[in-house]
């Protein structure tokens, strides 16, 4: 059904002047986060090449942005990194008169205090991080909540995403914390009540994590809710929880690192996403929900009230949105590392 309904969405993007000279831009993006008939559109419609490169977690890209200083034109940080390479004056500001597009925005995901009206980001795309069950397997019909993670019977079972910020996630919510929460004394609960839960993990992926969902190597996962919708319509028995302690929001954004050289092009491409059309294509195949608030109508039914995409208000009430926690980050990925060496 995806691919259809993508098709012909695509066959229904207006057309737009062809960029003068063609050129090319360089996207350092999240895997499996963009449609590869979305790109191959732009560049037919406006002679940019897009050369793609893909990272894992929020701390891959930072760190290579970090170290390389130039080569990616446009990255795609969660809102608490946007927050932090702002502050650390590593984004470029972006120009406003060449993103036309950009009133096509939810209000609701525009100026947050990550970034203060937009000054450097374009919101991509949002979601959440929840629990898929394989409800055919015995472990995974026991599992409703995080708490049930800790179940004896899932050792060996259970797959967490790459992510120190979502795998905390799961321990300050068991505790009754914020997932922002940054009192070293909670983080070094958080940290005890994580290491007693590594038995049960076969895998940290952030990659691909349905695969293993579909391959049945694993019969539980915490996952983002575009994952777990791409594994549930392969397979029904996949379903998609959102757990009772709550769980995790977060808003992706496209910028601009300071040592990005194709401006013209990053914008073009940015305005290009923009497109009720191209946002509602996007949404559709990835089974991300997008914050194009004019999108909604290019966007089948069957995706538009499917909860694992686009969550009823209830639902979204019990989520907390992700935010910059400051210093406290170097906290976090210090139990990070020694989590992740008791594996």
């Amino acid at each position: 059904m995806k691919k259809t309904v993508l098709a012909i969405i695509l066959t229904l993007l207006c057309s737009v002047p062809a960029f003068a000279g063609g050129g090319e831009l360089y996207l350092y993006i999240w895997s499996e986060y963009i449609p590869d008939e979305v790109v191959e559109n732009f560049t037919k419609e406006t002679g940019i090449k897009v050369n793609i490169s893909n990272y894992d977690s929020n701390e891959a890209m930072y760190a290579k942005i970090k170290l390389a200083g130039e080569g990616y034109d446009l990255i795609v940080p969660s809102s608490d990194y946007v927050g932090l390479m702002r502050r650390q004056d590593m984004l470029l500001p972006l120009d406003k008169s060449k993103l036309t597009n950009f009133a096509n925005l939810a209000k609701k995901f525009t100026d947050q205090p990550f970034d203060p009206d937009n000054t450097f980001s374009v919101p991509y795309m949002w979601g959440s991080t929840a629990i898929a069950v394989n409800t055919a397997t015995e472990e995974g019909k026991a599992v409703t909540s995080f708490e049930d993670l800790w179940n004896p019977a899932l050792k060996g079972h259970l797959l967490l995403p790459n992510d120190v910020r979502e795998v905390f996630t799961i321990a300050l919510k068991t505790l009754g914390y914020s997932l922002n929460d940054t009192d070293p004394a909670h983080l070094e609960q958080a940290f005890e009540k994580l290491k007693s839960l590594i038995p049960a993990v076969r895998v940290f992926d952030s990659d691909s994590p349905k695969q293993a969902l579909l391959s049945g190597e694993v019969s539980v996962g915490v996952v983002w809710n575009g994952e777990a919708f791409v594994a549930n319509q392969e397979n029904p028995e996949i379903k998609y929880i959102y757990p009772a302690e709550g769980y995790s929001l977060w808003l992706d954004s496209l910028c601009i690192p300071k040592g990005a050289k194709n401006l013209d092009e990053a914008h073009a491409f940015l305005n290009y996403l923009l497109r009720p059309d191209v946002a509602a294509a996007i949404s559709t195949e990835m089974g991300y929900s997008t914050p194009n608030a004019k999108a909604s109508e290019f966007i089948p039914e069957d995706v538009r009230t499917n909860d694992i995409v686009y969550p009823s208000e209830a639902i979204a009430a019990r989520g907390e949105f992700l935010d910059d926690i400051g210093e406290a980050m170097n906290t976090y990925e210090e139990y990070w590392v020694r989590l992740k060496g008791a594996e």
